[in-house]
């Protein structure tokens, strides 16, 4: 609706030169023309002047002039003279437009109002008016006992207002032929509605009504009435006189009976929609045929048997997601069928529908299929998946009218030869016994362009044709899990339409590469989980390929693909790559490469400037590490993860993942699902671990602080969660808090559809409670309570599936942020963890996906390998896979294996030099996924950094003996021998948690060099000082009795070499900063040899961090902490002062280091001063 702010005038009424010109505010609103007083404004006198087929003329006499006159006999007219050209201009466009109307429509939907604006009522050619999710009220100068003042009013819509109460005052709108009064809380419906006599739509859905006035009946143009989500128990008598109304909208009431008959005696309904009822038994007591009614939705009810013969004329009927174990249907007029989700062992349906064409009988219990499906002439799609069937009979496959059959999830050991040509068009038979395929399907079946046979038992495939040349129109093909070899590889040449090729995780030692080059149209090739060692060349030869993806092979050299015009993702993580050669540019369209888990690759700084253009860079470094050093450093767990955007666009799911959480042995671990949205999953990547941090300070109850987390996340999502929204998955592993050493326990919380999945002893144990509402009974009814629209596709107003969500807070209170928490403690018989979104757990079951992981070692390749599974079994959204990899002992034991040292303890501080080598398992390892993260891997432990060393605020007894170390204990195996009480680690003071403090954007072109970083063959020297402590993320209880020492190894300090301290500063995706110390952190952006550790920017923003990057800086101490975040020591002279050895104590500090430990008491308790350079 146009409205033009008030603006002041020259204006003069009527023709006659008699008036005189005047100064006055006029204003265009609407379709009116509105002149008032300048001093009076809106309050004072005002002129009206309808413009609806008057006229606006130019004014030739008088420069910047326009004529106004309303249309009719009594019209009248006003000049305005205009100050500005411009202004001229755009009031005569505008008015120009008005005047031509003939229908004014008014939308103030979703404005806040509470009062209609008083100009409305000005303009009096108003039709349709839209004041849908307000705040209207009814009393007042302008609430809706004014809206009779609308004369012509034909549309009203007042949904969603909170009203309480039927406005009376709308049955005076005589003219009305729509009105819409859903979601307003009505008790009843008033008797005055019967003055509606031309009212055709009405709309009542989304209250608490029970019961409507019989008056309604006599509204005989009345042909739509909505009365879904109330509170009716059965059908209203009154309808039977509504001879208009041909659809019964009753959904989500509490009809639990339904009695055939009364529905023959409303001869004028044909649809009806009585889903989500809680409908127990449909009842035909007589013999009496429904004959009008042809199209059902019983959806979502609890029926357990259903015989509708009587219903004669039905054409469609759904009754998924109910208990049905039998079904009795009239095949008369039967031409769709929808019957999934229930108990069927048998369909009767009689006589023969020969009108069927589209039936799904998927995810029931069918044995075998029943013989009048051969019999259906007109049956063009039948979905029979999930169920218990061995057999197909060949009729079926050989009918000449079938075009898509979908019998995946079965329990087929052969398919049926073809007799004859079949118009078949897409078949799918995945996850069945096959052995083999009929030799003629491919040469009899020439229409066929969909064939997914993956995880069955294929050895090989059959031909294309009969002959060399072949008439195949076959576009996908997917034959992932199978037992295939390359000689499968001659048999594909003769599809050249092949667009998508899947055959991963099959035996192929390789791909001929006379073949590949031949499948000129492919656009997606997947080739993972194979035994390749090279991609063949002849790839170049595929002009149109955007995807490839071959990790988890044995491939050594880089295919050629970059040449390619159109390659937008390659993924080859997880082989065995040592170099890549590269063209001198790379094509603008690739937006994705991943090169991770290729422990040999080494890459030049001129690779990585010429990677810089793509969006999404996933790389990591050579490990030196054995197994059993990374796993006596590291965590009991390590992790792994993957993304896939499938047929997407943009990828719209991320993770959060921290091996080490916390200030103790913990890790969180987290997945976030936007559907079609990546703000909200982004957002809360960066977020949440801080939020938990923060909540984890001011309650241990597993319940409070996880439901404190969600709810305060969505808080933070601001403008951006009001309509848009994610699922969300948390997974913190930690110990009681009443037993610091104690056993691991696995705290979970969830909302949406992501999920948690514990292998326990070869078994999955589902850990999250999936808040869908087909999937979730409770959360149905609490939505349909709420009186919440529930579309035919589930979904709450038509916008999501799930009732609980972060963000989407225009939904409150049908969709919430409040979390399922469950806390499951860890024992030694838990495996892996694995965490997954919707896509991935709707394609790979929880059995499955447990036996996947376990048939793969490494969890990041595990995790790649269920996505390409998902991917492979026919998902096309974006899927995202965690996989957790837990090595708890039998007693959650945390000991340290016992290492002796030749480093002896002594009192003087000094900065340790520490030559860092980077691990598979990162015991640090902090990452995210969109991108690079800066991760150093380091052979010192956050536990192993002792307080001797990196402490100078508080004295220390020298311990006499040799230089041994002693372990760190958990609390069920103490130590022996305990040296001294009281020493802790300090804390940078400036350090701060937020997600703000980590460097997304850092420059990856700059050369300078890095001062205190020292490169040395495969090793990255950094001189660390050990006196900055990581950043912990929460506070702990005081560990009075437990000594914190520095592991030395003899490859971690070659010759017992020391160097002067230089700062180093770390960050890494979410938040944690791991190694704060003085140094700005643009010093880092400068130098090449830390720009590839902060990660590949994203559009949005993000920073991916892969498990094993480039080495990670670990100096996290585990400081005690007192609850109230401050150390357990004496007050320092100057808190912001470094700790620094000046040069002339470093000799001094050496030996000592050097020499026997010896307990000094007399020193206890006493402040250390402070050494400053």
């Amino acid at each position: 609706m146009t409205s033009f702010s008030g603006s002041v005038f020259s204006v003069r009424k009527g023709k006659s030169q008699l008036h005189k010109w005047a100064e006055r505010q006029v204003i265009l609103c609407g379709t009116c023309l509105i002149v008032a007083s300048v001093k009076d404004s809106l309050t004072g006198k005002m002129h009206i002047l309808p413009l609806v087929g008057g006229k606006v003329e130019e004014v030739k006499r008088r420069q910047h002039c326009l004529m106004f006159s309303s249309a009719g006999s009594q019209a009248q007219t006003y000049f305005v003279n205009f100050d500005t050209l411009a202004d001229y201009q755009r009031w005569h466009r505008q008015a120009s437009k008005v005047v031509s109307q003939t229908v004014s429509l008014v939308d103030l939907s979703c404005y806040s109002l509470e009062v209609v604006p008083e100009y409305l009522f000005y303009s009096q050619d108003i039709t349709h008016l839209n004041l849908r999710h307000n705040f209207m009220s009814l009393q007042g100068p302008e609430g809706l006992l004014n809206l009779p003042r609308f004369s012509q009013l034909k549309s009203l819509n007042l949904s969603h207002n909170r009203l309480g109460v039927f406005p009376e005052c709308v049955c005076e709108i005589l003219t009305l032929t729509e009105l819409s009064l859903s979601c307003n809380s009505l008790q009843t419906v008033p008797v005055q509605i019967g003055n509606l006599q031309s009212l055709q739509t009405l709309s009542l859905d989304g209250n608490h009504l029970s019961s409507l006035p019989e008056e309604l009946g006599g509204l005989s143009q009345l042909n739509s009435l909505g009365l879904s989500f109330n509170n009716f128990c059965h059908i209203p008598a009154v309808l039977e006189r509504l001879s208009a109304v041909d659809k019964l909208a009753m959904a989500g009431n509490r009809v639990e009976s339904l009695e055939l008959c009364a529905l023959a005696r409303m001869s004028h309904l044909k649809n009806i929609d009585l889903r989500l009822n809680g409908l127990r038994c449909v009842k035909s007591e007589s013999l009496e045929a429904v004959n009008q009614v042809t199209q059902m939705d019983l959806r979502d009810n609890c029926l357990d048997s259903l015989d509708l013969s009587s219903v004669c004329n039905l054409e469609t009927l759904h009754c998924q997601r109910n208990q049905l174990g039998t079904l009795t249907l009239s095949g008369f007029t039967l031409r769709t069928l929808h019957a999934s989700s229930n108990r069927l062992t048998t369909v009767n349906i009689y006589p023969v529908p020969n009108q069927l064409t589209h039936m799904d009988l998927s995810q029931n219990l069918l044995e075998y299929l029943p013989d009048w499906v051969c019999d259906c002439r007109k049956i063009e799609m039948l979905d029979v998946t999930h169920n218990l069937l061995s057999e197909l009979p060949s009729r079926l496959l050989n009918s000449l009218s079938l075009r898509k059959l979908l019998a995946g999830n079965n329990r087929l050991q052969r398919v049926p030869d073809l007799l004859d040509h079949i118009p078949l068009e897409a078949l799918d038979l995945q996850h069945n016994k096959l052995a083999e395929l009929p030799e003629s399907l491919f040469y009899k079946a020439l229409n066929l362009k969909y064939l997914n046979v993956s995880a069955n038992a294929l050895e090989s495939i059959p031909p294309s044709s009969q002959s060399e040349e072949s008439l195949s129109t076959l576009q996908e093909l997917y034959l992932t899990g199978n037992n295939l070899n390359e000689n499968c590889g001659a048999l594909l040449v003769g599809h050249q339409n092949l667009r998508v090729l899947h055959i991963a995780y099959n035996q192929l030692l390789s791909f001929p590469a006379s073949k590949l080059s031949k499948l000129e149209q492919l656009e997606e090739l997947n080739l993972s989980g194979n035994k390749l060692k090279t991609i063949p060349s002849t790839v170049s030869s595929c002009k149109r390929l955007h995807t490839l993806i071959a990790h988890s092979n044995h491939i050594t050299v880089f295919p050629e693909i970059l040449n390619l015009p159109e390659i937008k993702l390659v993924d080859l993580s997880c082989n065995e790559l040592t170099e890549i050669q590269l063209p001198d540019s790379l094509p603008a369209t690739l937006q994705e490469l991943d090169l991770t888990g290729n422990s040999s690759l080494m890459l030049e700084h001129k690779t990585l400037n010429l990677f810089s253009h793509i969006t999404t860079l996933k790389l990591d470094q050579k490990s030196t590490t054995t197994a059993g050093d990374s796993l006596s450093a590291s965590t009991p767990w390590n992790h792994g993860y993957s993304e896939m955007s499938g047929q997407r666009n943009k990828l719209c799911v991320s993770v959060l993942a921290v091996d080490r959480f916390g200030d103790g042995m913990e890790a969180c671990y987290g997945i976030f699902d936007g559907d079609r949205n990546e703000e909200v999953p982004r957002l809360l990547q960066c977020t949440m671990g801080d939020v938990l941090c923060e909540e984890l300070q001011h309650s241990s109850v597993d319940n409070v602080y996880m439901c404190n987390t969600f709810l305060t996340s969505h808080r933070k999502l601001g403008m951006a969660g009001q309509k848009l929204g994610a699922s969300a998955l948390l997974c913190y592993i930690h110990h009681e808090p009443s037993d610091p050493g104690g056993y691991f326990n696995l705290t979970v919380a969830n909302v949406g559809t992501c999920q948690a999945v514990l292998c326990r002893d070869g078994r999955p144990v589902p850990l999250s409670k999936v808040y869908s509402l087909e999937n979730c009974t409770e959360e149905m009814e609490r939505v349909k309570l709420s009186k919440a629209i529930i579309t035919e596709d589930n979904k709450v107003s038509g916008v999501t599936c799930c009732s609980r969500l972060l963000g989407c807070s225009y939904l409150s209170p049908w969709v919430l942020p409040k979390p399922w928490v469950h806390t499951e403690p860890l024992c030694s018989q838990d495996e892996f963890l694995i965490l997954g979104n919707r896509a991935l757990f709707e394609r790979v079951s929880y059995q499955e996906a447990v036996f996947t992981v376990q048939a793969v070692q490494d969890p990041r390749a595990a995790a790649k390998k269920l996505c390409s599974l998902a991917q492979s079994y026919g998902c096309k959204d974006n899927i995202e896979a965690v996989v957790v990899s837990l090595h708890i002992s039998e007693d959650s034991c945390t000991c340290e294996p016992q290492v002796t040292t030749t480093e002896p303890r002594g009192p003087p501080p000094a900065p340790v030099h520490v030559s860092v080598t980077p691990g598979p398992t990162d015991p640090a390892t902090l990452s995210s996924s969109s991108g690079i993260v800066s991760e150093f891997n380091s052979e010192t432990s956050a536990s192993e950094v002792g307080s001797e060393a990196g402490s100078t605020a508080s004295d220390e007894h020298p311990s006499s003996g040799p230089a041994s170390r002693p372990e760190r204990r958990c609390s069920l195996h103490p130590a022996t021998t305990l040296s001294h009480p009281g020493l802790f680690q300090r804390q940078p003071s400036s350090a701060t948690f937020s997600s703000n403090q980590s460097d997304n954007g850092l420059d990856s072109d700059d050369e300078a060099p890095l001062e205190g970083v020292i490169s040395n063959g495969s090793k990255l020297e950094v001189e660390v000082d050990i006196h900055c402590c990581a950043f912990q993320l929460r506070s702990g209880a005081p560990e009075s009795h437990k000594d914190l020492d520095l592991e030395k190894r003899g490859s971690d300090y070659p010759n017992g070499k020391m160097r002067r301290q230089n700062s180093v500063v770390v960050s890494a995706t979410n938040g944690c900063l791991l190694a704060v110390c003085g140094r700005e952190i643009t010093d880092l952006k400068k130098s090449p040899s830390t720009c590839s550790l902060f990660g590949k920017k994203l559009s949005n923003g993000s920073v991916v961090a892969p498990e094993d990057s480039h080495n990670l800086i670990e100096v996290a101490l585990e400081a005690p902490k007192k609850k109230s975040g401050y150390f357990t020591a004496p007050a320092q002279q100057d808190p912001e002062d470094q700790l620094i050895v000046p040069p002339s104590l470093e000799q001094e500090v050496r030996e000592q280091l050097r020499g026997q430990n010896t307990l000094v008491s007399e020193n206890m308790g006493e402040p250390r001063s402070q050494f400053i350079t």
